[in-house]
């Protein structure tokens, strides 16, 4: 008996479903045309059972159904299926209306049961395999889909769990990168998408890139052995596509937003966000534990747990319509909160002003999802509310949640629950983070647990690396103390004598403010940066001693990188300069613009200088490198230092802490409350320095006597006989896998100059020996950008050919080619041709499919003979639609394809945010640009800078797109076309 992907686990996960109560249809019996997204009949049987005006007149279905084609068709016309998912996802989620009532009033359309929900039988469950969907020529098979009433809401790919080439990485990019681009009318109604390979299970949501798809884990009871293979299938199949847990994603565990490129993105939530939010509604449900402590590491989307956590408070039945509060202790936590709650467009929400504000809507009962900050409870008079269904979600459950406004909060709320959400728990004296928020019923005293090591198993944040720098201007606190002790018993001083000059002459303060001390580190700030950060198109943050120290560096980094790479970020006090308040201390509007510069891998603002500000609430992917020259302690310090562990696919591996004062050992001591997983979170630089030659020298071992400086077949045959068998392949593959990974962490370190031969050497032999399946995807993944740099910079490219035009194909001659009339064309000039041909057209759609046409037929025929007579009939033929594109292409009018592009272009932007009408602006862009514009204009300054001009006042002005990448972009289609 043979293991593959069908029997061994696409079967699995079907009947695993199937053993939930949901019924099996094989694609091909399925009742629909394989051009068909829905299955149509189901759906107008679920609108005629789910809404009695339907059922009174069954020819109502036909109305809404034909609503819901049209949405899927829309999907063809445009390259982001988000936007038809988010319209599709409204319908499925009962937020449109028609006007089905008495009068033409409008009634709410239900396509889905959520009430019963759990519940297989209350809607029509389908799991399919082997489902095909062609539209035109494209057509796809998907492995497995998940029906609901008639519609698509999960599918599924499959790998084999027997070939070593292949894993979960190539399932999902062929739904990611194949599916969804080819048929993106298949996944307008999808809720989710999964990929698996028989030992590890991902899922994500349409458009999400393969970096971020997660797992699926349940939370071990400690001495349940950790499942793998199958079983880690299963306990994901269970825990994601049962008909409740797809219908929850469905409802509360999706949102949808825009990112910076006006791009609509679609957002689902991972496991420990999914349970967390199950396990404080069940508390409040029960109503007999009245807190709960989620610890979930930072980075790993606490955020963003509220707002699933909120959104399904308010829509539980059994709590009757509660108040919900996200209580945050920082301006800065509260704009962040509040911006990601906006974005996901939560209804009933309200951002408290004011203390008053506060108190009016409290005392109101109002029954909303309320943001404020826990000083806001300062002056509450007593008790405010006295109700048992208001929920209190405290962000990051420590500092002054602890203090005397967490005590009036309590008193103000009697009743409330309180949840405690926090990355970073302390454990220490006063500030007992775990008696004021957790449970004693809850072991560890956590209701919901995620760790630094869970975060970074999964993918959902990166590892930290530190760096000590400048060991000679090392302070060493202990011995600065030790010294001051013996001074002050020399001479005798007092108590109060020795705290004054402990606060003046002897203060750690003084040191680490030296000016020629601030000189020294910012220089070694600028050459760090310049050579290992910027290069990878990274960003750096520096966190100084205080605001006058903010300015220091300011300084010093213009004159060493210039005034635009650097700014200062520090919040506002009143006997501040007048300088520092017009340049550094921004307010919420003019904090977001430099966030988002910040953000922009294009912007020349490359380092933020801070002391307090952006420590926390601060999420920066593009951050890498930390700078830390301030002493931190506790939960102050892992704040900080996790702003540089957000993932950044694909080249970030790892956040990197440039260490100046020595502040490993204390950050080793605020996680002392952990079980030591610390300790395999958080490396040494140095640590990981010491480990390469080991690394290299057991990789190398595998090849006893080899002479490695042999080149050419003479040196490969003898390095690849050394690993004759399939076990030596493997293990040799693991080897270089642990120096791989060690070489991407340490890159460019300059200490890696005297590895760099054995390195690229066994590099070689890698690459000769891997399986080449699926195009090395999974190896592409794997390496990182690093290696791939290094391997190209010792690969030979032959130039293009620039006589590719020595044969012409026209009509007539492919014509002779056809019919045989021509005998002597040589297959590969006629495919050099082509490839000539297309090159010359990029970005032209038309050309871009012929291309994939012709990288199709060269994999078709890659095994046989190039020069068969049905190789050469398909190449002619591509040959002959190749010449029609392009006299198709040349009937087209320079400033129509301008107009195209332009169109294309603005269709991109076109949002919530910005209505804009697209055929007013490239309309207004046209006539503008004809009416300035003159015979060379492009080649002359002033006529350059009219048009320049002239764009700017109509995008800027007339259409308020301030959108510096869409300005330059429509500028260089008006160069090329008018």
């Amino acid at each position: 008996m043979t293991f593959n992907e069908a029997n061994a686990v696409r079967d699995y996960v079907r009947d695993l479903v199937r053993s939930g109560g949901v019924q099996f249809v094989s694609g091909g019996a399925l009742p629909r045309a394989t051009s068909d997204v829905l299955l149509e009949a189901q759906v107008r049987e679920a609108l005629i059972r789910l809404n009695p005006e339907i059922e009174a007149d069954p020819r109502l279905a036909d109305e809404v159904i034909y609503q819901l084609r049209t949405i899927i068709l829309s999907a063809r016309q445009t390259p982001n299926p988000v936007v038809a998912n988010e319209e599709f996802a409204k319908w499925l989620t009962g937020q449109k209306t028609m006007p089905f009532g008495p009068g033409g009033a409008h009634t709410t359309v239900r396509l889905v049961d959520f009430d019963n929900g759990a519940d297989p039988s209350a809607n029509h469950w389908i799991i399919s395999t082997e489902v095909t969907y062609a539209v035109g020529r494209v057509e796809r098979r998907f492995d497995l889909v998940l029906w609901c009433n008639g519609f698509p809401l999960v599918v599924g790919e499959a790998k084999s769990p027997v070939r070593p080439a292949y894993s979960w990485i190539d399932a999902a990019v062929q739904i990611n990168e194949d599916y969804e681009r080819n048929v993106p009318a298949f996944f307008v109604p999808n809720v989710l998408s999964f990929a698996t390979e028989g030992k590890d299970f991902r899922y994500g949501s349409v458009g999400m890139p393969v970096a971020l798809w997660g797992p699926w884990r349940e939370e071990a009871d400690g001495h349940a052995p950790v499942p793998f293979g199958l079983a880690v299938v299963e306990e994901a199949v269970t825990g994601v596509l049962a008909p409740g847990a797809v219908l929850d994603f469905l409802r509360f565990f999706t949102l949808f937003a825009t990112d910076k490129k006006h791009r609509k993105i679609k957002i689902i939530a991972r496991f420990q966000q999914f349970q967390a939010t199950h396990l404080i509604v069940e508390r409040v449900l029960h109503s007999r534990v009245k807190q709960g402590l989620i610890w979930h590491f930072q980075g790993s989307g606490k955020s963003l747990l509220m707002v699933f956590t909120a959104q399904k408070l308010r829509a539980t039945a059994g709590l009757t319509n509660p108040t919900v509060i996200i209580v945050v202790d920082r301006i800065d936590l509260d704009a962040q909160i509040t911006a990601t709650f906006n974005a996901s467009d939560v209804p009933n929400l309200v951002s408290t002003d004011s203390r008053r504000e506060l108190q009016e809507l409290l005392a109101a009962g109002s029954r909303k999802v309320i943001i404020t900050t826990v000083h806001k409870f300062g002056e509450a008079p007593g008790v405010l509310d006295t109700r048992s269904n208001i929920i209190l979600m405290v962000d990051e459950a420590h500092r002054s949640q602890e203090g005397d406004y967490g005590r009036k909060m309590r008193e103000a709320l009697p009743n409330a629950f309180l949840f405690g959400l926090t990355g970073t728990p302390i454990n220490k004296r006063d500030r007992n983070t775990f008696m004021w928020f957790g449970s004693e019923e809850d072991e560890g005293g956590y209701l919901s647990r995620y760790s630094f090591q869970d975060s970074i198993r999964d993918g959902a944040t990166l590892p930290l690396h530190f760096e000590p720098r400048l060991s000679e201007i090392h302070l060493d606190a202990a011995a600065i103390d030790a010294a001051f002790e013996e001074l002050a018993d020399r001479y005798n001083l007092t108590e109060g004598d020795r705290t004054t000059l402990t606060k003046n002459a002897a203060s750690l303060e003084a040191l680490i403010k030296a000016p020629e001390r601030v000189r020294k580190i910012a220089s070694d700030i600028a050459e760090h940066f310049t050579a290992k950060v910027e290069p990878q198109g990274f960003k750096a943050q520096v966190v100084v001693y205080d605001k006058p120290t903010c300015v220091a560096y300011k300084a010093e980094l213009d004159r060493l990188l210039g005034l635009e790479v650097s700014t200062v970020v520090m919040s506002r006090g009143p006997r501040d300069p007048q300088e520092w308040k017009e340049k550094y201390t921004p307010d919420r509007d003019e904090l977001e613009r430099i966030t988002a510069r910040f953000n922009d891998p294009a912007d020349p603002l490359k380092i933020i200088i801070v002391t307090a500000k952006l420590l926390t609430g601060f999420d920066a992917p593009i951050l890498y490198a930390q700078y830390v020259d301030k002493p931190l302690r506790e939960h102050n310090l892992l704040q900080a230092i996790t702003r540089t562990n957000r993932v950044h696919p694909p080249t970030k591996t790892h956040g990197l802490i440039v260490d100046y004062l020595g502040i490993f050992d204390d950050v080793a001591k605020a996680f002392a409350f952990d079980d030591r997983s610390v300790q395999q979170v958080i490396s040494n630089i140095g640590v990981l320095r010491a480990q390469l030659a080991p690394a290299l020298a057991a990789a190398l071992a595998f090849f006893p006597g080899v002479d490695r400086t042999v080149g050419g077949w003479a040196g490969l045959t003898v390095a690849q006989a050394a690993l004759a068998s399939d076990e030596a392949k493997d293990a040799f593959g693991e080897a270089y896998s642990v120096v791989a990974q060690l070489w991407e962490t340490l890159s460019p370190d300059p200490m890696l100059r005297e590895h760099e031969a054995d390195y690229r050497w066994l590099t070689d032999v890698y690459e000769s020996v891997r399986p080449v399946d699926v195009a090395g995807r999974l190896v592409w993944h794997t390496l990182g950008a690093k290696t791939l740099a290094l391997i190209n910079e010792h690969v030979t490219v032959e130039v293009p050919r620039t006589d590719l035009e020595t044969i012409v194909l026209d009509a007539q001659v492919i014509e002779d080619l056809m019919t045989g009339r021509k005998k002597d064309a040589d297959p590969a000039e006629v495919e050099k041709w082509i490839t000539a041909r297309i090159a010359k057209h990029i970005g032209n759609p038309a050309f871009v499919e012929l291309g994939q046409r012709l990288n199709a037929l060269r994999e078709k025929y890659a095994h046989a003979q190039q020069a068969s007579l049905e190789f050469l009939k398909e190449l002619f033929e591509l040959a002959r639609d190749t010449v029609a594109a392009e006299k198709a292409a040349a009937e087209i009018p320079r400033e129509e394809r301008g107009r195209a592009a332009l169109t294309e272009l603005f269709e991109s932007l076109r949002g919530d945010e910005t209505p804009i009408i697209v055929e007013n602006v490239v309309n207004e862009v046209d006539e503008v640009v004809r009416a300035v514009r003159f015979d060379g204009w492009q080649n002359t300054r002033d006529g350059d800078r009219l048009v320049q001009r002239e764009l700017r006042k109509t995008l800027y002005i007339k259409f308020k797109i301030h959108d510096n990448d869409a300005f330059e972009r429509a500028l260089g289609y008006i160069r090329e076309y008018y």
